[in-house]
């Protein structure tokens, strides 16, 4: 209102002001937000370039949790849709699921591990085999070993590899698959002092963190690339695991990181 005054009626600014009550500072006033908004349009197409299923949530908790920045999340969202972003990807209509029961979250790291295979496929189709390990107290990702087969040495070999410089579970929860169930390994478990948790046939929700876990690597990466070699892909793997772990926000931690839950930062 002061604006027109000034330039369709000619009157002075202080004029103007006094007409209708406002200071001359407010007058003056000019929000200073063009350039807080091209960075986090840069961020946003950054971020959603180099991380094709990452949608509004997982954006913003990235640079509030994890970059540090304070800007509102409604700013963040209608900058977000001006951008079309929100428009990238049209979900699939599913099929209603009951909501399968809560796992108990445990209250310290190294109480409960859990343990669970993927397969996939190198240059040419040949088959390998990913086996991932997760704390379930943090999410966080202690392993992902990859091979053609993977028997119970290996997976005891993958295993004192992590107790190595983590120390050892309180128990380890997978399902009943041949690798997990021999003799080899309930021995060597047993010799641990660690519990084997068993879930029940058919029923992988009972492992739900892993599975969850095995979906982020499938949709990250696994599926977005082709590998060479089985070297390849494990290099590959062990740089993302690191992002995983220190800079993807993770929805169940409250978008905080899996490290920043265990140094207390999600607390």
């Amino acid at each position: 209102m002061a604006q027109s005054l000034v330039h369709d009626k000619g009157l002075s600014i202080k004029v103007s002001c006094k007409l209708l009550m406002i200071s001359e500072h407010c007058y003056r006033y000019r929000p200073k937000l063009s350039d807080d908004n091209k960075l986090i349009a840069h961020w946003l197409k950054l971020l959603t370039d180099k991380h094709q299923n990452w949608g509004f949530q997982m954006c913003f908790s990235y640079l509030r949790n994890v970059k540090g920045y304070k800007w509102n999340h409604k700013r963040v969202y209608r900058i977000y849709t001006q951008l079309c972003l929100n428009l990238r990807i049209k979900p699939k209509r599913r099929l209603k699921r009951d909501k399968p029961e809560a796992l108990t979250v445990p209250s310290a790291v190294n109480q409960v591990w859990s343990m669970d295979f993927m397969h996939a496929s190198v240059y040419k189709g040949k088959a390998v085999r990913l086996l991932n390990i997760i704390d379930d107290f943090n999410r966080e990702g202690l392993a992902i070993d990859i091979r053609y087969s993977h028997p119970s040495n290996s997976v005891i070999r993958t295993l004192e590899n992590i107790i190595e410089y983590r120390g050892k579970p309180a128990a380890i929860r997978c399902d009943n698959g041949p690798e997990y169930i021999s003799n080899r390994l309930v021995a060597w478990a047993k010799a641990k002092g660690i519990e084997l948790l068993y879930i029940q046939p058919g029923k992988p929700q009972q492992n739900a963190y892993i599975e969850r876990y095995n979906r982020t690597v499938r949709y990250d990466w696994l599926n977005q690339y082709e590998f060479d070699s089985i070297a390849d892909m494990q290099d590959f793997s062990t740089k993302w695991l690191w992002h995983y772990n220190h800079e993807r926000p993770n929805m169940a931690l409250g978008g905080f990181t899996p490290m920043q839950k265990l140094y207390g930062v999600a607390a």
